[in-house]
């Protein structure tokens, strides 16, 4: 007997009018027609194309047992899921082997949060298959709130309500367009995010989009109590049609980005500088925990207006009411030092955030580059705050490595040549010196430390000890301690630092590093 075919049926958002004509087609002719359908309540998919059901069809109803998010199951919620989503499937396929048409309908479009991608996953190996797509619920909700959602370059997000306020408040920010959806009980700490974010002014809420009973209203004016989970939250893009080119300046009426510059910008610059100047902080974040983030760094970046960094380090700042991020990507250095003084030229006080210390391998030294030599940032006020650099917090899991005379080194041969970083490494080897080695190993340079190995062991004792340290302060840091002769640099990568002891250094019985402050003489 042939087998049947699956097809999953997107249904549209609510109007009925909305459901594609060949959506349509399939519904009027299949066999079965199955819809998933929440606790205690009717089908949504099934109210919308119910019109279109022939009289013969056989229903299947795949009603969850309970969509709270907590179940007695041994995997807990996301287990219990699963073995539903087997059960259903299994229902299915029921049919679908005695060769029946089965047509799974799901609200908006089958493959956009929607049920039917989990019974996708388990009968599609098995059963021919076909999706037929449908209008989205985020279609549905900024077409009947009139609203542009992106325009040009724009990014849009698109974010599920359920995430932590802290993540949402960040994701946010640093987008230029946003829907949220699955909201419901989240719809509190959602407002609280959108307000952290700074976008709860331009916040819609959308409920029941193209159905019966749609509401629309600012999310600031919402009733939490009333929202439903399927409901929707638009941040529009902002309408950047100022100029003939249809975008504007993003600080155009004083405004950065959207948000109200910081009315008290210019406070903290030194006496000298121009009052409308603002001043560039930068900031070392420390090496990844936040308890390692330091008093005055925190206090910096509760008050500025503006944070930039490499993307990583910008997304450790907490989102809150008006500040603006701006992320950017690895090597580009000078070119983010100068975005943030052309940010204070006009008047905003700016963050620029590094891993570590700011003042070692870090943006501290890119921000007085961009300085030098360009007469428009002359007068900008420049202050770096210090922060727990690497080679310290790797020091102290070890132990005390860097007790005596030490050097900092970077690997990287990207700034400079790597006979220059060789040399160097060579001269310090031969002062005896402890090295912390910073970039040690990337997928750019996979031999780099292979052959700084090699240098060393041309110098220095092969019993000298090595200290690998990977992932300091978080859940998986880990440490090596070994010898120069049996270190491997295959197994180190970027989320490593690697420290060369001297010739005095020791290892306790109980693995702890540690170098004499003494030199001994004879």
């Amino acid at each position: 007997m042939t087998t049947g075919h699956l097809y999953g049926v997107g249904v549209g958002p609510g109007d009925p009018e909305l459901i594609t004509r060949k959506a349509a087609r399939l519904i009027a002719s299949a066999d079965v027609i199955a819809y998933h359908a929440g606790t205690g309540r009717s089908s949504i998919a099934r109210s919308i194309a119910a019109d279109l059901f022939p009289a013969d069809v056989v229903e299947e109803e795949l009603r969850y047992p309970v969509t709270t998010g907590i179940a007695d199951h041994p995997g807990g919620y996301h287990g219990w899921l699963a073995e539903f989503y087997e059960q259903c499937a299994q229902r299915l396929a029921a049919h679908l082997d005695a060769g029946r048409q089965v047509v799974v309908l799901a609200e908006g479009d089958p493959m956009f949060y929607g049920s039917f991608m989990y019974l996708h996953d388990r009968l599609s190996p098995a059963y021919p298959t076909e999706v037929v797509p449908g209008v989205t619920a985020l279609s549905g909700a900024t077409a009947v709130a009139a609203q542009s959602l992106s325009r040009h370059e724009d990014v849009l997000t698109v974010l599920p309500g359920t995430l932590p306020v802290a993540e949402l408040a960040r994701r946010l920010a640093d987008t230029d367009a946003a829907v949220i959806m699955k909201l419901g009980r989240t719809f509190g700490a959602v407002r609280e995010a959108l307000q952290q974010a700074g976008v709860l002014d331009r916040a819609i809420y959308v409920e029941r989009a193209t159905r019966d009973g749609q509401r629309i209203l600012p999310v600031a004016e919402v009733d939490a109590d009333t929202v439903p989970y399927m409901s929707i939250v638009v941040v529009p893009g902002l309408d950047r049609r100022a100029d003939a080119a249809g975008r504007a300046n993003g600080r155009a009426n004083g405004r950065a980005n959207g948000r109200a510059a910081d009315p008290a910008r210019a406070e903290d610059a030194p006496v000298g500088a121009p009052a409308a100047y603002g001043t560039v902080h930068v900031v070392g974040l420390g090496p990844g925990p936040d308890r390692w983030l330091a008093p005055e760094a925190s206090e910096v970046l509760g008050r500025v207006g503006h944070v930039v960094g490499y993307a990583p380090y910008v997304n450790r700042v907490p989102q809150r009411v008006g500040l603006t991020r701006h992320a950017s990507g690895n090597t580009v250095e000078v070119d983010r030092a100068r975005h943030a003084l052309d940010l204070a030229v006009a008047g905003e006080r700016v963050a620029v955030v590094s891993g570590g210390d700011a003042g070692v391998f870090g943006m501290a030294s890119a921000v007085f580059e961009a300085v030098d030599g360009d007469e428009r940032y002359a007068a900008v006020p420049v202050r770096v705050v210090p922060g727990v650099s690497a080679a310290q917090a790797a020091a102290a899991l070890a132990g005390a490595p860097l007790g005596a005379d030490f050097a900092i080194m970077s690997l990287s041969d990207r700034l400079k040549p790597w006979s220059v970083v060789a040399a160097r490494l060579r001269a310090t080897a031969e002062a005896d010196l402890v090295i912390a080695l910073y970039n040690p190993r990337s997928r750019s340079r996979p031999d780099q430390l292979f052959d700084a190995r090699q240098v060393l062991l041309e110098v220095k004792d092969p019993a000298t000890v090595v200290v690998v340290a990977r992932d300091v302060g978080r859940a998986e840091e880990s440490l090596t301690v070994t010898t120069l002769g049996e270190f491997d640099p295959g197994t180190v990568d970027m989320s490593c630092l690697v420290v060369i002891g001297a010739s005095s250094t020791r290892v306790t019985e109980s693995g702890r590093v540690w170098t004499p402050r003494y030199v001994e003489t004879t």
